[in-house]
């Protein structure tokens, strides 16, 4: 017999044990405390809407599309001014601008509430939205969906795609002394923009400009460095 035969031997050939039925109530319940994590919002109330879960390690990667040519390094990310949040919405803290504009208004990014049951440790998560005047919609909720939301390192990256015919950009935030969080793009560095949390100095929210960082498939890991340029992570 040759390999090829050997291994379709080996395939017909039944199990030591038998295997075990499969939990269809754990693997349910698992599932629904996965699709806590990732929404898409539509209306001005936030009413979340079915969307599917991207797993990740150390950060969000998506793949989507073919990576496109490589982009010109950003300059050096500097920490974003914030404002108090329209009334529309019940942010904790202030609304980051990011300074991002498209026909929808503003790109902003801002923290929201988040409690789930099955996650005592996570009490916040991140909305992507615009805002235009004073009107702020929500677009995108994202937040931990394990341990702390707290613990150090990055947490809750996403974004880098298409919502509702808009760019979002890829965010996250970081939980530690960020001064400066990079990602490379066809090996070449780029620099995400900052602004830390008012409601926690200790979390620090980040953003890639959409020109610079397309979408999220392109990211190596990200990198964080403390304000002396020593390295945070790994």
């Amino acid at each position: 017999m040759n390999d090829l035969e050997d291994f379709r031997a080996a395939l017909r050939q039944p199990p030591d044990e038998p295997f075990a039925e499969p939990d269809l109530a754990k693997i349910m319940a698992g599932g629904a405390r996965l699709r806590r994590r990732r929404r898409v919002l539509t209306g001005t109330a936030g009413v979340a809407a079915a969307a599917a879960v991207v797993l990740v390690v150390v950060f969000a990667v998506q793949l989507r599309q073919p990576a496109p040519a490589p982009v010109a390094q950003p300059p050096s990310p500097v920490l974003s001014t914030t404002s108090p949040a329209p009334a529309t919405e019940q942010p904790i803290g202030d609304v980051v601008g990011t300074g991002i504009r498209n026909p929808a208004g503003e790109v902003v990014i801002y923290a929201r509430a988040v409690d789930v049951p099955e996650v005592p440790g996570v009490s916040f998560g991140l909305v992507a939205g615009f805002r235009s005047g004073t009107s702020l919609r929500p677009v995108l909720a994202t937040n931990e969906y394990r341990g702390s939301d707290r613990s150090f390192g990055f947490h809750a990256t996403d974004g880098g795609e298409v919502v509702q015919n808009q760019v979002i950009p890829v965010f996250g935030y970081f939980a530690g002394p960020a001064a400066r969080i990079t990602s490379t793009v066809h090996g070449r560095t780029v620099e995400a923009q900052l602004a830390r949390w008012t409601a926690d100095p200790n979390v620090v929210i980040f953003w890639f400009h959409p020109d610079v960082v397309p979408n999220s498939a392109v990211l190596s890991p990200l990198t964080a460095y403390d304000a002396d340029g020593k390295r945070l992570t790994k």
